[in-house]
């Protein structure tokens, strides 16, 4: 192992601030990087939504202005332990005194701002890393920094890697604007940000990152594809020598129905005795009139078309011809809410909605369902199919993206396998293999035959971490 300090920015990080599976892999990675011999530290802004008790824990180190366009801004540094792991957060009230993400130019001024605080602090908060570990838009043009205006400094001598989390977010903004944001005159080179007229940040972090990955193996080759690369095939395709799939990972400690403080019943895959109380109490839960007899098919999810709504939209009263029960846990557009509380109303006792998130309910629902549906249209990655398969509850999912890379469809001759797969995006091809995964249900040597195999899987950070310092390492 050749790297040993690592920084990595983001706009969202847990137990801090949430709005979606970010927070999650950025909550997660440093601890593990940590055990494996990395001094990873994290850097976010101080979001309004940061609970009291971490900001009483907090020191402050520093603090300056910066200039941008007309303006000139405070730039605060905090930092706190948390977990084995040190945290630097950027404090700016008029930036980050609102939304996590404010949506329009006022989302990007506040991106610009924390990337440009971010590389004017290292120098002062006594960590210089030797990779700095960028996510998504939010923090891409970090790279293009590092590589243009700071590299005749100590800046400049720090590599980067460019994760996306997701492509289809890579923060368009006008040109004039970008160009005011990060103070660029005429002679930097606005061609490397522009993309169809705009200004597009993830470019930015494309063309001078050292290293990409997305986080899948597969999602790695889709989007090298013009059907799933959102307009980015062609700059894909040129850094394709620097682009790699990893796939995330899951906390495997505090994801487990052995120990979970969230579901009234623990169980192993040596004692499963536990799975199927939680699947009566959910079923008291939720008021379902099902026998705990009878599958459960669960969805959490954001509701939104990319996860393969329509599907479910097109066959739910085929699904629940069946002998089934059906609950759903998320939130969204607004045709998706309407449409599955509505379906909750027409098949009252079959099918439970809740619109929202709970954590406490999600590991409820993992763990007392017996299978896990995500049609997604696209997923660069997901983490709820590691969740069910960690809590037993075989996931049925489309093969693309990370779904293709961690569930292993059944075979039916071998009896191998870790739940259900179809290919094609299409709602019939999607019911026949949710009636497959029922018959399966129906034989109960072979299904928990499958719950075993997907409780042995092994989708921990851990896994992750080490893929990732094998990265960082390719670049010394």
């Amino acid at each position: 192992m050749k790297v040993k300090k690592v920084l990595l920015a983001a706009s969202e990080a847990m137990p801090f601030a949430k709005t979606g599976g970010l927070a999650d892999v950025v909550g997660a990675l440093p601890p593990a990087l940590n055990k494996l011999g990395v001094d990873a530290r994290v850097i976010m802004p101080l979001h309004r939504q940061i609970k009291e008790q971490y900001r009483h824990e907090m020191k402050h180190i520093c603090n300056f202005f910066i200039h941008m366009g007309w303006r000139t801004q405070y730039v605060g540094v905090e930092t706190m332990e948390k977990n084995g792991v040190i945290y630097y957060f950027v404090d700016n009230e008029y930036y980050f005194g609102g939304p996590i993400y404010k949506g329009g130019e006022a989302e990007g001024e506040q991106y610009a701002f924390f990337s440009r605080a971010i590389v004017d602090c290292l120098p002062v908060i006594g960590f210089m890393p030797e990779v700095i570990h960028l996510n998504d838009w939010q923090t891409a043009m970090i790279a293009m920094l590092l590589k243009t205006r700071y590299r005749n400094t100590p800046q400049g001598a720090v590599k980067s890697v460019l994760t996306i989390h997701n492509l289809c977010y890579q923060g368009r903004f006008n040109l004039a604007f970008a160009k005011d944001v990060f103070d660029m005159g005429d002679g930097d080179s606005i061609m490397n940000i522009e993309a169809y007229g705009d200004a597009n940040f993830l470019k930015g972090g494309l063309v001078f990152a050292d290293k990409i990955n997305t986080v899948s193996p597969t999602y790695a080759e889709e989007i090298k594809n013009p059907y799933f690369s959102e307009g980015m095939d062609g700059m894909l395709y040129a850094r394709q020598r620097d682009l790699s799939g990893i796939l995330n990972g899951i906390d495997a400690d505090e994801l487990n129905p052995a120990t979970d403080g969230n579901i009234p019943y623990h169980y192993s895959e040596r004692d499963m005795a536990g799975k199927k109380k939680n699947k009566e109490a959910l079923i008291e839960e939720l008021s379902l009139g099902i026998s705990a007899d009878m599958p459960v098919i669960a969805m959490v999810s954001r509701l939104t078309s990319q996860k393969g709504l329509d599907l479910v939209k097109c066959v739910l009263g085929d699904i629940l011809f069946d002998d089934v029960g059906f609950v759903l846990l998320g939130s969204g557009d607004n045709e998706y809410e309407s449409f599955f509380q509505e379906a909750a109303y027409n098949y009252c006792g079959k099918a439970a909605v809740r619109i929202g998130y709970d954590e406490a309910l999600a590991r409820r629902i993992y763990a007392g369902s017996d299978m896990f549906l995500m049609p997604s249209r696209f997923e660069p990655c997901g983490i709820s199919q590691m969740i069910a398969l960690r809590y037993g509850t075989l996931p049925i999912v489309r093969e693309t993206g990370g779904l293709f890379d961690t569930v292993l469809p059944y075979n039916e001759y071998t009896g191998e396998g870790n739940g259900f797969t179809f290919s094609n995006y299409n709602a019939h091809d999607m019911l026949n293999v949710i009636r497959m995964a029922i018959g399966v249900y129906g034989q109960k040597a072979k299904w928990n035959r499958l719950v075993e195999n997907a409780m042995a899987e092994d989708n921990s950070m851990e896994s992750c971490a080490k893929e990732y310092i094998r990265l960082y390492d390719m670049m010394m």
